[in-house]
């Protein structure tokens, strides 16, 4: 593909474009980095080839233009001199170079019309470069956000509704049952208690000798 083809596919692309369709988007903008850097590199080398050609043909001109002056002068010399033939030779001389001269100005409007058309793609291609690094560094970050909301999608899809209800479910059973464990010992702490101050009671000398009063009226009204 011809550099100037493959410059206009790549500062008329769809950017965005290209990466919905790609699998790994930074990595397609990885490519299109490295190729539009070896595009870049390419147009410079083929500006500096262009900028040469120029600089040759126009030294090529001043060249021109110098003989032209110096047959010019010549013939003005011979004239003066009455030298005719020689002033022949010089003006004949002198044309050629003009005829030559033309020709070279007309290559050297063409090469200046190639060299802006290779500056204008290569300004295309740096501001492209630009545009494309810029916007890299941006959907690095979406990416990046990206998959990281996709991860924790992934995570929490795994969990269903209903296994968390029935480990709720489990919990809170466990959690009544140790309830009632508590509950139930607390019923059997408590008897022990009445118990043990019922008996206490019961070997108190003062209820003794009440008992013994009683017995002994009862005893007097049998009597």
């Amino acid at each position: 593909m011809g550099i100037f083809k493959r410059v206009k596919r790549i500062t008329k692309a769809n950017i965005n474009g290209l990466l919905d369709k790609a699998e790994n988007p930074i990595m397609m903008l990885n490519e299109m980095t490295r190729e539009l850097e070896q595009e870049i590199a390419l147009a410079q080398k083929a500006l500096t080839r262009q900028i040469y050609a120029e600089n040759k043909q126009k030294a090529l001109i001043l060249n021109i233009n110098a003989t032209i002056e110096k047959r010019n002068r010549q013939a003005k010399l011979a004239i003066k001199n009455g030298e005719e033939s020689i002033a022949r030779l010089a003006v004949e001389e002198k044309m050629i170079q003009e005829n030559q001269l033309s020709f070279y100005l007309e290559q050297f409007e063409a090469l200046q019309d190639q060299t802006n058309i290779l500056k204008n793609h290569l300004n295309d291609l740096n501001a492209t470069f630009v545009e494309l690094q810029n916007r890299k560094i941006l959907l690095a970050s979406r990416a990046n956000i990206a998959q990281s909301i996709k991860r924790i999608q992934a995570a929490t899809s795994s969990f269903e509704v209903g296994n968390i209800l029935k480990g709720i479910s489990q919990a809170e059973d466990q959690i009544v049952l140790m309830e009632a464990e508590v509950q139930a010992g607390q019923q059997i702490t408590r008897p022990l208690l009445i118990q043990e101050t019922t008996y206490q009671n019961v070997i108190n000398e003062e209820d003794i000798n009440k008992e013994i009063d009683k017995l002994k009226q009862e005893q007097l009204k049998i009597g």
